[in-house]
């Protein structure tokens, strides 16, 4: 059987694999090897196989590469489908996101999941979910897998009981900032934090029961990034969710954490309000609102909520990334600082 080899970590796998399980690297030939023989070619009644494969999208029931036994379908989205799944040889459970048929076919939606997991492999924090594995069918199926997290998305949450308390919400905020300053200090910006990114897994050592873990590093972007990666998101192509976006993000420049900065804070006021912190009536005129005006103060939404609140959530979303926090962990104190009953102080104290 033909080997291939990891030119970054020089770790060899046998065919199939085309991509490192380790960090997403594209495997090379090994040197002095053939080939291997799928070349062929085939009779003129045999059709070739498509490389953008079908059953992506109805994989429930099957067994993935010989290794996962797939269950039900748990969402799906532009660019790929999840499921949950189980590992064969160990029984644990994991969630398994496919790239879509639609889009395994291009080269630059597939290179941007291999970006994925070679970021989010590189994480470890009990506040990001991390990617477990990268791999490809022999039918052209591309796959990260994860570890499964039960809970509810923040998104959900906030539907299901509307605004959210002031206590197990800054809980939540304060521990997205310490894992966000782990992917920062990994030189990883997010750059597409929104409560659908957010899964609240139950917790009982954490605020309200449940501990925040910020998901779905695909618009992930390295700030020391290689020359094959900018062409992927080339200056005046916007990549997130409109309604999170920093001004420099909607204008296409230069990004770094500060960027998440600015989305946390808009997240933090939609958590806290129900509502968004610019007004417009399309997504257009909000992302033009933040280019021009100022954001809504949340006291003048629930006049309830605390002072100093109200001023971190203000310096978060400054037009200019220089008024921001520097830094997540110090967006994090002003957090806790919010907090006068010093319950916040024993919970996270560093």
């Amino acid at each position: 059987m033909s080997h291939r080899r990891c030119p970054k970590c020089g770790k060899t796998f046998e065919e199939p694999a085309r991509f490192c399980a380790q960090d997403g690297t594209p495997l090379v030939a090994l040197a002095g090897e053939a080939p291997p023989a799928r070349t062929l070619v085939r009779p003129a009644a045999s059709a070739p196989k498509p490389r953008t494969n079908e059953r992506a999208g109805s994989l429930t029931n099957e067994l993935l590469d010989g290794r996962y036994q797939v269950g039900k379908k748990l969402g799906e989205g532009g660019m790929s489908y999840v499921y949950l799944a189980r590992e064969s040889s160990t029984g644990q459970s994991v969630a398994i996101k496919v790239l879509s048929p639609r889009l395994s076919g291009d080269k630059s939606s597939v290179e941007r999941l291999r970006r994925e997991a070679g970021l989010a492999m590189r994480l470890e924090h009990p506040n990001v979910c991390r990617i477990l594995r990268l791999g490809e069918t022999e039918d052209g199926i591309i796959y990260l897998v994860m570890p499964y997290l039960p809970g509810d998305l923040l998104s959900d949450h906030e539907v299901q009981k509307g605004p959210i308390g002031i206590d197990p919400g800054l809980g939540w905020l304060v521990q997205m900032c310490h894992g966000l300053q782990h992917a920062h200090d990994l030189q990883i910006v997010h750059r597409d934090l929104k409560p659908e990114n957010i899964m609240l897994v139950p917790d009982n050592g954490s605020p309200g029961g449940s501990r925040a873990v910020v998901m779905d590093f695909g618009l992930a972007k390295e700030r020391r990034q290689e020359p094959e990666v900018a062409k992927l998101t080339a200056t005046g192509i916007v990549l997130g969710t409109p309604e999170f976006m920093s001004p420099e993000q909607i204008r296409g420049k230069t990004i770094d954490g500060r960027s998440d900065v600015y989305a946390l804070g808009i997240l933090a006021f939609e958590m806290f309000t129900g509502q968004l912190p610019f007004e417009g009536k399309s997504a257009q005129e909000m992302m033009i609102a933040r280019l021009k005006g100022k954001a809504k103060s949340i006291r003048a939404v629930r006049p309830e909520l605390p002072v100093r609140l109200e001023v971190a959530l203000a310096k978060a979303m400054s037009l200019e990334p220089d008024e921001r926090f520097t830094s997540m962990l110090a967006f994090a104190e002003a957090l806790q600082a919010t907090e006068e009953s010093g319950i916040f102080a024993k919970l996270f104290k560093r």
